[in-house]
């Protein structure tokens, strides 16, 4: 089904909520095409309303249902959401091991900062 442009390019929004916009992009990454979607408010140019140990548990339970996650290694730093007490009891659930660069050692996990080095 296709819409009407109703936003017409007026891209100001008086509140939150009000108006978002939608894309996906296209990515090569290592012979690899991935993709990444994102959805943006208007208002404030928000992409993810917080950095907070709910967007970090959500994501780990959408990528718990796609893929077979037993045993598998999830390295990351040690940002308050990947040492907290929720985010390591879904670990054990999920039997997953959790795994963390020292703080401030970026380059304990470049592979990621390499990644978002990208956007």
């Amino acid at each position: 089904m296709i819409s009407d442009n109703y936003l017409n390019r007026d891209f100001q929004a008086s509140k939150p909520n009000e108006k978002w916009v939608t894309d996906i992009t296209y990515f090569i990454f290592n012979g690899q095409g991935l993709y990444l979607s994102a959805i943006k408010d208007l208002y404030n140019n928000e992409i993810s309303r917080r950095n907070d140990l709910k967007l970090v548990l959500d994501t780990l339970k959408k990528e718990r249902k796609k893929r077979n996650v037993k045993g598998l290694l999830l390295h990351g730093n040690q940002g308050f959401q990947y040492t907290s007490r929720q985010y390591n009891q879904l670990l054990k659930k999920y039997q997953m091991k959790a795994s963390m660069s020292r703080k401030g050692n970026c380059w304990g996990n470049a592979c990621i900062e390499n990644f978002f080095s990208h956007f």
